[in-house]
C-alpha cells in the first residue's frame, strides 16, 4: 500500500469514526452496542474499537457511557426525576450499573450530586452548568494539572 492510499484510507476512517460519534451523540439513550456501530460505518467491531481509542483516547463504550452521564448530569440538576427514572431516560437497563459508573466519573453517587448540585447550579445559565459540572474521568483527575502564576 503506498503512503498516498495509507492516507487516504485513514481519512477515510476518521470520517467514519465520526459518523459513529455523532451517533452516539445522537442516540445515547437507545440501546446501542459496538456491534451495531460497527455495522452502521462497515467496519468490524474490534477495528471501531481500536480505531475509535486511536481517535479520541477511549473505547466506543467509555464514549457513549460518558455521554450518557452528562445527560443524567443535567436532568438530575433539573431536580424533577427520581435517580431511577434519570437511569432509564439516558438508556441504562441497569441502576446498579449506572450509579456505579456515575460515581466513577462524577465523584459523588447520583443522589448525593442530586441534592448537594441541583440548588448550588439553580441559578446559573445550563450552558455554563453544563461546563462547571462536567465528568471527569479518574485517569483525567489523576493527571496533575499545571498551576497558575
Amino acid at each position: 500500500m503506498t503512503s498516498r492510499t495509507a492516507t487516504e484510507q485513514h481519512l477515510r476512517d476518521l470520517a467514519q469514526l465520526r459518523r459513529v460519534r455523532d451517533r452516539i451523540d445522537r442516540e445515547h439513550a437507545k440501546p446501542l452496542d459496538v456491534e451495531a456501530l460497527a455495522r452502521g460505518v462497515n467496519m468490524s467491531a474490534g477495528h471501531l474499537s481500536r480505531e475509535f481509542r486511536r481517535a479520541y483516547g477511549e473505547s466506543p463504550y467509555a464514549y457513549l457511557m460518558t455521554r450518557r452521564i452528562e445527560r443524567a448530569m443535567a436532568l438530575l440538576r433539573r431536580g424533577d426525576l427520581s435517580v431511577t427514572e434519570v437511569c432509564f431516560t439516558v438508556g441504562c437497563s441497569s441502576l446498579g450499573t449506572f450509579s456505579t459508573r456515575f460515581t466513577e466519573l462524577v465523584g459523588v453517587p447520583p443522589s448525593t450530586y442530586r441534592s448537594q448540585t441541583a440548588p448550588t447550579t439553580a441559578e446559573m445559565p445550563s450552558c455554563v452548568a453544563k461546563q462547571v459540572t462536567r465528568p471527569i474521568r479518574n485517569r483525567e483527575a489523576q493527571v496533575k494539572q499545571p498551576q497558575l502564576a
